[in-house]
């Protein structure tokens, strides 16, 4: 786990939650609270945009971890790609005891206790973290 990535993810909780939200002050979605927290952490997020709440395809994500210095990993990721619903994907950075992640139903950022109620389709971890 990336301590670096883990307290800046940490640090957002209780963020307002806007689609496409890529600004804390506005609001941040699940994409907008990855990018804003590897920002955090030092990093340079290329997160992906026009993307739908709802799709089957989760190819920009790929292309938009690499380029954000996410390389995949087979588990204990720093960021994870979920399958929420049969059309819907979902990100949460993993912290000590659980993940963040931004909940659209409550309106914010919040901390969800492991493990994850979701499957999980991808894990990446910041490149220069050890897989």
């Amino acid at each position: 786990m990336s301590p670096a990535l883990a307290e800046a993810a940490l640090g957002l909780v209780g963020t307002p939650f806007r689609l496409h939200g890529r600004d804390p002050a506005a609001g941040l979605d699940c994409v907008g609270l990855v990018a804003e927290a590897l920002r955090l952490a030092g990093g340079t997020p290329v997160p992906p945009e026009g993307y739908a709440l709802r799709s089957v395809s989760v190819a920009q994500f790929l292309r938009c971890a690499a380029a954000s210095g996410l390389s995949v990993c087979e588990d204990e990721g720093d960021v994870v790609l979920c399958r929420v619903g049969p059309v819907q994907s979902h990100l949460a950075v993993r912290v000590p005891g659980g993940f963040v992640h931004a909940h659209a139903s409550l309106g914010r950022v919040t901390f969800l206790p492991a493990p994850l109620p979701w499957p999980v389709c991808l894990q990446w971890r910041l490149a220069d973290e050890k897989d």
